[in-house]
């Protein structure tokens, strides 16, 4: 097996690593998927892997119930960098208007890898929001929404918007989607970063 097919191995580990510890609340070992300077951008959360993983925990104890799967991913490396593309749903349950629902949505984590001390850490990850929809977990229970708040979101996240704004968490609005701007100006600083340039 080539080097760089084991170097890509090695991330496709990591990512696989963050989704199982975080989901699993094995702080400990999710800790050490980041860079010491590593950055987590989330609908809900901007901030330090450091701070990321404090705020997952306190979550994750007072039940808030968020999930990831994996799909497939595509992996590129130069030298000691990569970035990493991986197709994710996030799958959150939590009450919308007193009824019990779970919102899906569907995009690709963006990750910004550096190896250092011959180890790979995420430095950023900068999830792509493709599409979602939220359900009621019974399929009788009658829920409507505000449209007018439901409108503030982009369209790739904006029922798993309305449902954090339900349960109040602050939602970042100009996250990028499979189109637009937002999401060419990051695949632009992932081929930055690759070439050697700053974040």
């Amino acid at each position: 097996m080539s080097d760089e097919i084991l170097e890509r191995l090695a991330i496709r580990e990591v990512v696989e690593n963050w989704v199982l510890w975080r989901d699993a609340g094995d702080w400990e070992r999710f800790r050490t998927v980041w860079a010491d300077d590593g950055h987590m951008m989330a609908t809900w959360f901007q901030g330090s892997g450091e701070e990321f993983v404090r705020v997952s925990r306190e979550g994750f104890e007072r039940g808030v119930n968020i999930l990831h799967s994996l799909g497939a991913s595509s992996i590129e490396v130069a030298k000691s960098r990569g970035i990493a593309q991986t197709k994710m749903a996030i799958l959150q349950r939590a009450t919308v208007h007193d009824v019990l629902c779970d919102v899906v949505c569907v995009g690709r984590f963006y990750d910004f890898f550096e190896k250092r001390n011959g180890k790979w850490v995420l430095v950023l990850r900068q999830p792509i929001y493709e599409k979602d929809r939220l359900d009621p977990v019974d399929p009788a229970a009658k829920l409507s929404l505000d449209q007018s708040v439901l409108s503030r979101f982009p369209e790739g996240y904006r029922h798993l918007g309305y449902l954090q704004t339900q349960n109040g968490f602050k939602v970042k609005i100009d996250m990028p989607g499979l189109r637009g701007p937002a999401v060419q100006a990051l695949y632009e600083r992932g081929r930055s970063w690759l070439a050697g340039g700053k974040l």
